[in-house]
């Protein structure tokens, strides 16, 4: 699939309407469904995507399975799409690049990328080459820049200050929004959502606000990460254990789309 600059500029757009509440998928029938609830853009999830395809999450998916997902689901959908390509499956920033070149090609107007344990002008230089090849794509990707500090415990009491100063390394380099997973504390959303100077995203936690208590604290994106992944895997290792053992039918259907539903929901218009 073409590069798609509408659909990177709508997404942009999403960020300047509210609170843009995104539903991670893994794949393309996890995001068809989605879309069909009314999701008005669609993320994947780095975790669910390499689950489905029998690999840890943490950057060992090979590229060849990260497009061609992200072809997939571009294929199903109608509204925006943004890939979670972790830390861009590289610590060569030219080949971060060209990693992105490739995901744009397979249809995202979006990307999230982290810093993890890697250095801050590691992580820059990766953004920067990634806005480097949308540029030549002729893309205004989203680049949404995950910063672990909350996720990892990176600062314990200066969590604030370090994530802003990372914000304005990676909006320096290119970023289109910061993502800080792991923040719940309500005063510090607010700090941080005034200070980076960018769309803040964060992810749905234990504890954190809702929607409409995080829209008035200056958050433009919620992320599901991957909690709808778990919860799915999670349901089906409780009723495929119970079946193996006991051989009984009945609570496979409890809660179960029908697959007249389910085989309708996939015929692309």
């Amino acid at each position: 699939m073409p590069a798609n600059p509408a659909a990177a500029r709508a997404f942009h757009g999403l960020h300047r309407q509210g609170l843009l509440v995104l539903a991670n998928a893994w794949d393309a029938g996890s995001a068809r469904l989605i879309e069909s609830l009314g999701a008005r853009a669609i993320a994947t999830t780095s975790c669910g995507v390499a689950w489905s395809h029998g690999y840890p999450d943490g950057d060992f998916l090979p590229m060849d399975r990260v497009v061609w997902t992200i072809a997939s689901i571009a294929r199903v959908i109608s509204v925006p799409l943004t890939a979670d390509v972790e830390g861009g499956y590289s610590d060569d920033p030219q080949e971060v690049g060209a990693n992105v070149a490739r995901v744009i090609d397979a249809g995202a107007a979006g990307i999230n990328i982290e810093d993890g344990l890697a250095t801050v002008d590691l992580t820059a230089a990766k953004i920067a080459a990634a806005r480097a090849a949308a540029d030549r794509a002729g893309v205004e990707l989203f680049i949404n820049a995950r910063c672990d500090v909350y996720l990892r415990g990176l600062a314990p009491g200066r969590e604030v200050e370090e994530t802003l100063a990372r914000a304005a390394r990676y909006r320096a380099a290119g970023a289109s929004g910061l993502f800080a997973p792991g923040i719940v504390d309500p005063d510090q959303i607010r700090a941080v959502a005034d200070g980076c100077g960018m769309p803040l995203n964060v992810m749905a936690r234990k504890g954190l606000p809702a929607g409409p208590g995080l829209e008035s604290l200056g958050v433009r994106r919620l992320s599901s990460g991957g909690d709808l992944a778990e919860a799915v895997f999670g349901r089906l290792n409780a009723l495929a254990s119970r079946y193996l053992e006991t051989g009984d039918s009945e609570p496979l259907l409890d809660g179960a789309m029908t697959y007249p539903d389910l085989n309708a929901l996939m015929v692309k218009d």
